[in-house]
């Protein structure tokens, strides 16, 4: 069935013009409402207000516009049901085959610092949503039905469908665009949701901004599926990776794959721990970040990429093996060729040379992916058995002038800096951890023990397997030290200086010990638990 009569009502106006004179250019009638109507005609477009339309003005400040039969009899009567095209006539209501609609902008206006409860409330669509979903669910069949537009992007292609089918749109295209609209008002009603059920109701003043609490008390969530993924964490599991709609740059889910196999679920959760950990240094400082099954298992500054990649893969060259590989900068020739030498699932960078794709354009199966640097503000969830936990994402950071000189002595410039590094490095290594590091590297990573002193010993055992001395080493522990039995093994790896969080009840059993083997120690005040 051919369209014949579209309405426009959009609050995001961007190609509306443009968009609205293919479609007046085709002999398609146009309808519309208050500042879209204003905007057709300032583009020099014939359009018929709604107001005009169904002989009802627009009332109630704008609130009233669209809800009247003449327009949802023109969108819900069936094509394919003559008692309905009988209706239509005998009431003299034309059909409304395409219905282009956006919403009015509440996430854009909650957003703003200090918005009232009144200024969120009269940015609430009401006719937008209905035309929407009416639209949506007479989205029809092969008889004929209604096309729903709510997204500018689409603009083109429905142009170009019309021109090519004789101003008809298939049951396909409606179908698809049908989703997608009942999407755009789920996430809409959502985002209303989640900012009025945050309100707290005992405080609720017209004059000012609303008391809202950190967490909404109905937690709406809304993410678009990117891939099915071959299996999840093991071949007997089913799998998918989904976006989060509102992703920052700098996430992992931004992510550009430019060659290699597909990624799979384990690909992505430990390329997303690699490129957290990453991020934690400098930019401008060459850094390179291995991880293996989630924890880092190398960590290394460098005067480039490329030794700081060499660096990185001594400290555990065999948990390396087909791990993932992230770098802060991008990626020269002789960088992808030290790391062609090695087996790599993944490698992550925010760009490559010409010459560094090449290189890596003879490994076909490595899977080369290119992300933005960036920082990350969103909320972190966690599933659990019949509920979801959520909390702030721990992006805390810490200075040496926030740091607690705890022993008798301090600790010297160099340990200073081989501590701060090293608690970078903690931060993203499963609990309970140590690290050992000197001169911007790991030189041993103790993860994930159920006993602290065990990690101790572990990571001092790694270093010693990989031949890197541990003396005059600093040491970190993401947690406090709830014994001093992990600092005896601190002390006697080698370590002169440890970096920890404080806080257990034998803190000065712990400091009494580090004194006795001039260890200088600072406490944070603050943990990074990693579970």
């Amino acid at each position: 069935m051919k369209v014949t009569q579209a309405l426009l009502s959009v609050s995001d106006k961007s190609g509306l013009a443009e968009f609205a004179r293919e479609l007046a250019s085709l002999g398609i009638e146009l309808l519309s409402t208050g500042g879209t109507a204003k905007a057709l005609r300032d583009a020099g477009l014939k359009v018929t207000d709604v107001g005009d339309y169904t002989g009802f003005p627009e009332m109630l400040d704008g609130r009233v516009k669209t809800l009247h039969p003449k327009v949802h009899g023109g969108i819900l009567a069936r094509r394919d049901l003559p008692e309905h095209l009988a209706t239509l006539e005998a009431h003299q209501i034309p059909r409304i085959d395409l219905v282009v609609v956006n919403l009015y902008p509440f996430q854009a206006t909650v957003a703003k610092p200090g918005c009232k409860l009144e200024d969120a409330i009269e940015n609430i669509d009401i006719g937008g949503p209905t035309m929407v979903r009416a639209a949506a669910k007479n989205h029809g069949n092969e008889a004929g039905g209604v096309g729903i537009v709510t997204d500018p992007a689409d603009y083109a292609a429905i142009v170009a469908e019309l021109k090519a089918n004789g101003l008809s749109l298939t049951h396909k295209t409606r179908f698809e665009l049908a989703r997608k609209a009942f999407t755009h008002t789920a996430r809409y009603d959502s985002a209303i949701s989640n900012w009025l059920t945050a309100v707290d109701a005992d405080q609720l003043d017209d004059k000012a901004a609303p008391v809202r609490c950190e967490y909404p008390a109905r937690l709406q969530l809304a993410f678009d599926k990117v891939q099915d993924l071959r299996y999840g964490e093991n071949p007997h599991q089913t799998a998918a990776f989904y976006r989060d709609v509102n992703a920052p740059a700098g996430s992992i889910a931004g992510y550009v794959q430019l060659q290699g196999k597909e990624l799979s679920y384990n690909n992505i959760g430990d390329a997303d721990a690699t490129w957290e950990c990453l991020k934690a240094f400098d930019p401008s400082v060459p850094a390179c970040v291995i991880v293996k099954h989630a924890n880092p298992c190398g960590v290394a500054l460098g005067a480039n990429c490329e030794e700081a990649y060499r660096r990185a893969f001594t400290t555990d060259k065999e948990a390396a093996y087909g791990g993932i590989i992230a770098f802060n900068q991008p990626v020269d020739e002789a960088t992808a060729r030290a790391v062609s030498g090695q087996f790599a699932e993944v490698i992550i960078a925010p760009a490559y040379t010409p010459e560094a794709l090449k290189v890596f354009g003879a490994k076909q199966n490595l899977r080369l992916l290119t992300c933005p640097l960036g920082s990350i503000s969103q909320a972190d969830y966690k599933r659990v058995g019949g509920g979801l936990l959520v909390q702030t994402y721990d992006d805390a950071m810490i200075e040496p002038s926030q740091l607690k000189l705890v022993t008798k002595r301090a600790p010297t410039e160099i340990e200073m800096r081989d501590m701060l590094f090293a608690w970078r490095v903690a931060k993203f290594v499963k609990s309970n951890c140590i690290v050992y590091a000197k001169d911007g590297l790991t030189l041993g990573i103790g993860s994930g023990q159920v006993k602290r002193v065990d990690s101790a010993m572990i990571a001092r055992i790694k270093a010693e397997a990989a031949g890197l001395p541990l003396a005059g080493c600093a040491a970190a522990s993401e947690a406090f030290l709830p014994f001093r039995d992990g600092l005896d093994v601190l002390a006697k790896a080698g370590a002169t200086a440890l970096i920890q969080p404080g806080g257990s009840i034998r803190d000065e059993e712990v400091i009494a010990a580090a004194d006795e083997q001039n260890i200088a120690m600072v406490f944070t005040g603050f943990r990074h638990f990693r579970h």
